[in-house]
């Protein structure tokens, strides 16, 4: 059964539309409550909600912890604070729950919530169908919801210190004062992490150029962040620094910049993960898992260094839960999400930057060094915004198009067509052996999705 609601990363929608408001917030929170109820084991009756720096996010974490409360959990408020401390500390204190509202990459007019189970693990596809049927009918949620939302304020817990443990955590991946000489390039979207990574980082002594990091409830990821590295890299090139670092709005993904200022996408920051581990015969399983977005040159890289790749869809709960399956402590997206479960169990943007830094200072080489582990097919990726998601299938046109152009690539190259989970876009990929081949098949996919969609 298709969910109505959720997407690739939870629920997600522009503010004050049917599909994120704050009557939607009360219902799921009622629902998310009823179905930790029917979960088995030993936990707390508490929920651990964190929200990213949107003016709206007050209003729904108010809503939600009403909905959570009058369905008998015992809401905890951790403030502003990146998804990855959520996702510890529902694992720390043993909390039933974790939420998080953010609408992570998206602009400030978007809104979310996303929900870690027990353990701190991002929930499946059937506990999110779950919670959808569990939740309060529309129709008869309208009185209900204005009554409990009244107190709501009174039974919100606050959470002592949410940040410490965290800070804790994260600079001791890497020396003390180990950074010290370190220009680096801090760009934190205005977002979640615009505390937490600079202070991580000033505490082992990097001395830090900040962009993204004055947050005022509208600017979240406008204009910076990991979707807009151009002000990083000209920074990175401006002041000299060793590399440059970009948070999206809740700092659960990065992009990197090297000494010259040139992007390395999550595809590099895992390769170099993964062949570094192989060499220290510390890969667990040999294994990286990523997704089906990933560009194909990093599994012959890994190959090369004597481990393999396991491909799954793409979202990161996903590439979480193949881990899981596979044994496997190494994972990630081409967008920037990287898990490292020894650490985390959700994606980590500092966590990731940290762990590449070490392996830097681990060598002695430059990050433009290190990325050259990783040869790129020639790739290119086009979205298209739509009116309407219709079914792939029901494209005939389209789906000749993507029939024909994957003949003709054959085992040099690969086509990959989908619908954004968390957008109205149709997101198209062509990998092959030149660029122009690449380009032209492209352009084709593009004409016949212009033919079937209405494309705005």
């Amino acid at each position: 059964m298709k969910r109505h609601y959720f997407g690739t990363d939870g629920v997600r929608g522009p503010y004050g539309t049917p599909m994120m408001n704050e009557e939607l917030a009360w219902r799921l929170g009622v629902a998310a409550a009823r179905f930790a109820q029917t979960q088995s084991g030993l936990y707390l009756p508490q929920v651990m909600i964190g929200c990213d720096t949107r003016g709206t996010g007050p209003a729904l974490r108010k809503a939600l912890a009403a909905g959570l409360a009058s369905a008998g959990l015992k809401p905890v408020s951790l403030g502003i604070v990146p998804t990855p401390i959520v996702s510890l500390l529902t694992r720390q204190v043993g909390a039933a729950l974790g939420a998080v509202i953010t609408a992570s990459h998206n602009p400030a007019s978007d809104n979310g919530i996303k929900f870690f189970g027990v353990g701190g693990i991002k929930l499946t596809d059937e506990a999110e169908l779950q919670i959808e049927q569990l939740m309060p009918p529309a129709h008869e949620a309208g009185a209900f919801f204005l009554r409990a939302l009244a107190p709501a304020e009174e039974i919100i817990s606050l959470y002592p210190e949410p940040l410490k443990d965290y800070l804790a955590l994260t600079t001791a991946l890497l020396p003390p004062g180990s950074l010290k000489n370190w220009s680096v390039v801090l760009d934190t979207a205005n977002g979640a992490a615009a505390v937490t990574s600079r202070t991580a980082l000033a505490a082992l002594g990097a001395s830090l150029t900040l962009i993204g990091h004055l947050p005022d409830g509208q600017n979240i990821n406008a204009g910076v962040g990991s979707q807009h590295p151009e002000r990083m890299s000209a920074a990175v090139r401006a002041v000299g620094a060793r590399l440059g670092i970009a948070h999206d709005g809740d700092a659960d993904r990065c992009v990197l910049c090297d000494e010259h200022g040139e992007v390395l996408d999550g595809d590099e920051l895992l390769t170099i993960l993964a062949v570094h581990a192989l060499k220290q015969n510390q890969l667990v399983e040999k294994i990286l898992v990523i997704t089906v977005q990933s560009n194909l040159g990093v599994d012959a890289a890994v190959a090369a260094a004597g481990g393999r790749t396991c491909r799954t869809a793409v979202g990161d709960r996903y590439v979480i839960e193949s881990m899981r399956a596979a044994g496997a402590q190494l994972g990630g997206e081409s967008s920037g999400h990287v898990i490292c479960a020894d650490i985390s169990p959700t994606g980590d943007g500092l966590v990731a930057a940290l762990k590449v830094i070490g392996i830097m200072q681990a060598t002695g080489r430059t990050l433009s060094e290190l990325r050259q582990v990783l040869v790129k097919f020639p790739q290119r990726s086009r979205a298209l915004t739509v009116q309407e998601k219709l079914p792939l299938e029901s494209l005939p046109g389209l789906s000749a198009v993507i029939g024909a152009v994957t003949a003709e690539l054959g085992a040099t190259g690969r086509v990959l067509v989908r619908y954004s989970g968390t957008e109205p876009k149709l997101r198209l990929l062509v990998e092959g052996p030149t660029d122009a081949v690449v380009a032209a098949c492209l352009d084709r996919l593009t004409v016949a999705a212009h033919t079937e969609l209405v494309v705005i």
